[in-house]
């Protein structure tokens, strides 16, 4: 490969890697605020930041479409690229993806934790209620039991 499609494919990639790392510190902004939403068990809320999400990961989903035959020939030509101007620049914003990635994804596991506790909660309480119910429907035959007037009144009749 020639340095100057070296020098094309780097500057290709780096505006790239460039619009990837600015969706996912809008994705990472999405998740933070998921994970408050989700701890607030405000799901009216998640699922239109939920929305806001799918929409930035379709986004993302196709720019890394696009940018993986460029990806795999850098990689294929590494030392070469290496000597281009500009490749440490370009591999230090794809290690800030990855460091953005984990980030998100250590958001989503504290969201998901965040989610599963609520859910053991409202489980809890439709069980509580559920018991409540059961209890109450008893309390009531005992206040109020059966109508046994209705045979004296034909007999009457």
């Amino acid at each position: 490969m020639t340095r100057d499609e070296l020098i094309e494919l780097l500057e290709q990639y780096r505006a790239g890697i460039e619009a990837e790392v600015s969706l996912l510190q809008q994705l990472a902004g999405i998740a933070r605020h998921q994970h408050e939403v989700s701890q607030e068990s405000d799901f009216v809320a998640f699922r239109q930041v939920a929305d806001n999400r799918d929409d930035i990961m379709r986004s993302l989903v196709s720019l890394e479409d696009n940018l993986r035959e460029v990806r795999q020939a850098l990689t294929s030509h590494r030392e070469q690229a290496r000597t281009v101007p500009g490749y440490e620049a370009v591999a230090h914003r794809h290690l800030e993806a990855l460091r953005l990635v984990n980030a998100i994804l250590s958001t989503d596991q504290e969201s998901m934790s965040a989610l599963a506790d609520a859910e053991l909660a409202r489980r809890s309480a439709v069980v509580s209620l559920e018991k409540g119910e059961t209890t109450l429907a008893a309390y009531r035959r005992v206040l109020s039991p059966p109508v046994a007037s209705a045979s004296l009144v034909d007999r009457l009749g």
